[in-house]
């Protein structure tokens, strides 16, 4: 049997990733009708009805039919592109799925087109947390700021509490708190789709003196990160022979090059004769499981593996074999098994630890599943972000009529275990993580390693 889960190709990010289909579509008009909205509606469930084998895996099915309803009644008058999306998106946290959304597609090319006119866009990344607070991290783009760790209080006059549940309502994800966290990432886009692009932002921060008011200007987004091979991966030697590997990214488009850089990692950990490694993780939203499976567990993995057990699929068109007809639904076992190379002269033996975040998902969580359930690393951080049981194969559509996409998985896949609690990601260590000082992680676990070592260990 084919193995239902060779590839879990994600979104950006949690969902960076946008097919051509999603970028050649033809012109939204200005106006959406009521038939137009009520046929991207039905399209929109016939999708998932078509691929996904068990929405209920995430969603609850009678307060999806409710929410259903609710848009139906809402698709009663003529809209605009952005206020269809900010109806269907509401549906995005009653899926309870990062991979099952109303999604926005590829908005860069609008981006792009507000930018050359001379627009811009929020000029902060802030952190989102469930309860609504909004918290300066840094520019945009990511540079340093003044401002960072403040409490935005109020944005052109409108509280800032109220505009996040307004956006956290449209946020995809397995629950409140990934949503937040995903909204974080993609602040700007979201305020973008349901406040506009103003000028310039009003802001109100709290700060121990007392409100502040400040006026800032609209803003450029900086060039993308995404083709930029030393922003998605990096490698550091820390003191006490510990080795730093940061992965961002499971996707990228030349894997050869990923490969040559982890022989390379691997390499100057046999020469540096490292007793310890880390991985980071923290921002990796997935990619290819390839990438991980030969950029990493070839030097790691010391006994057989595999990066899941049972598995829930629907046959999709494409995927259909003599004994699987489209629109089956088959459950399964991985029985794909992948032997260590022990014999392998980078072969990693020493203790490997591998820190998991906020915008761990996808793939990432197979790595991280892997690792944990036979024993190749330990996992540090906070915990409680994502399901530990992911869904998988995503699907990529377009809205006939206001082209926004969708995303739905057409498998469900059980850890190596097989074990279904905890639901959730559970790290081994349990660490603080603060989202306003990536480094802090890092450094307590460094500052733990390093008074475990007994005395006369590798300096």
């Amino acid at each position: 049997m084919r193995n239902p889960c060779r590839s879990f190709l994600v979104m950006l990010g949690l969902l960076l990733t946008v097919p051509p289909a999603l970028a050649e579509v033809a012109p939204v008009p200005p106006l959406l009708s009521v038939i137009q909205l009520q046929e991207d509606l039905a399209f929109l469930k016939k999708s998932i009805q078509k691929t996904h084998p068990n929405v209920a895996y995430s969603a609850d099915p009678a307060q999806l039919e409710q929410a259903y309803g609710k848009l139906e009644r809402q698709l009663q008058t003529p809209m605009t592109r952005d206020e269809a999306w900010r109806v269907f998106g509401a549906l995005n946290p009653v899926y309870n799925d990062a991979h099952l959304q109303v999604s926005m597609g590829d908005f860069d090319p609008d981006a792009a087109a507000h930018m050359a006119t001379g627009g811009g866009f929020f000029p902060f990344e802030v952190q989102v947390n469930v309860s609504g607070e909004l918290i300066i991290r840094a520019e945009v783009g990511g540079a340093p700021s003044s401002l960072a760790s403040m409490r935005i209080e109020t944005i052109n006059g409108v509280p800032a509490r109220q505009v996040t549940r307004q956006l956290l309502a449209l946020t995809f994800g397995d629950n409140a708190t990934l949503r937040a966290n995903l909204l974080s990432g993609r602040w700007w886009r979201f305020y973008w789709k349901s406040y506009g692009t103003p000028a310039r932002f009003d802001l109100t921060l709290a700060t121990p003196a007392g409100p502040q008011r400040i006026t800032r200007a609209a803003v450029a987004l900086p060039p993308s990160k995404d083709s930029d091979f030393s922003k998605a991966y990096h490698f550091e030697m820390l003191p006490g022979g510990v080795g730093l590997l940061t992965v961002n990214t499971f996707m990228w488009p030349d894997k050869e090059l990923f490969y040559a850089f982890t022989k390379m990692v691997f390499t100057t950990l046999r020469d540096a004769k490292a007793s310890t490694l880390l991985i980071d993780v923290r921002d990796n939203g997935g990619g290819d499981d390839d990438m991980w499976k030969e950029g990493l567990l070839r030097y790691l993995a010391d006994k057989p593996y595999r990066h899941g057990s049972t598995y829930e699929k629907k046959v999709i068109e494409g995927r259909a074999s003599g004994t699987e007809q489209v629109g089956d639904i088959v459950h399964g076992e991985i029985a794909t098994w992948h032997q260590p190379e022990l014999a392998n002269p980078l072969h990693f033996s020493g203790k490997t630890y591998v820190l998991i975040g906020r915008t761990t998902y996808s793939s990432s969580i197979l790595f991280i599943n892997t690792m944990q359930d036979f024993k190749f690393g330990t996992l540090v951080g906070e915990s409680g972000y994502a399901r530990a049981r992911q869904s998988g194969g995503i699907q990529h559509m377009v809205l006939p009529n206001s082209k926004w996409g969708v995303i739905v998985p057409r498998f469900i896949l059980d850890r190596p275990s097989g074990a279904r609690t905890p639901e959730l990601v559970y790290p081994d260590l349990v660490l603080p993580d603060s989202p306003l000082d990536k480094r802090a992680l890092i450094n307590a676990l460094h500052a733990r390693i390093a008074l475990a070592k007994p005395l006369g260990a590798n300096p």
